[in-house]
């Protein structure tokens, strides 16, 4: 469930109104139109640590048992995307993003796939890119 606080603007950069960008997908009162709404939807997820709406939008085979347990004490301060591709039932989306985890800043560069099946889009899973971190125990952002 979202947390209960007011946000100005929706943390996934989109510079919209959190209200009307990700905020009903979190809700589960919309669900995202294509694989790129997904993607910002579920960074805002893990800036307001919805684990709940992480597990529903991740694809069964790949999902882990717990996300939370892999989340910690992550600060998560942007998202950037790179690039987006998309075909019918298969997308991938490139992105940055920057994050700090015990007072160290990070950056955690990823190429996400994602599927659609059943009228919803999915996270599949990923490859990161060169990351500038020390942490290389860092979770798929997807």
């Amino acid at each position: 469930m979202v947390k209960s606080k007011m946000l100005q603007e929706c943390p996934c950069g989109s510079g919209a109104a959190f209200e009307q960008c990700c905020e009903p997908y979190l809700l589960g009162t919309s669900t995202a139109p294509n694989a790129l709404a997904l993607m910002r939807s579920r960074y805002t997820a893990y800036t307001l640590a919805d684990e709940a709406y992480l597990q529903k939008t991740w694809h069964v085979s790949t999902r882990p048992t717990l996300i939370s347990q892999q989340m910690g004490p992550m600060k998560w301060l942007g998202l950037e995307i790179i690039v987006y591709h998309q075909e019918q039932h298969f997308a991938t989306v490139e992105f940055i993003t920057q994050y700090k985890i015990n007072g160290r800043a990070g950056k955690l560069h990823e190429k996400s796939q994602f599927v659609f099946e059943d009228g919803n889009w999915l996270y599949l899973d990923a490859a990161c890119f060169e990351n500038d971190s020390d942490d290389h125990d860092l979770i798929s952002f997807g």
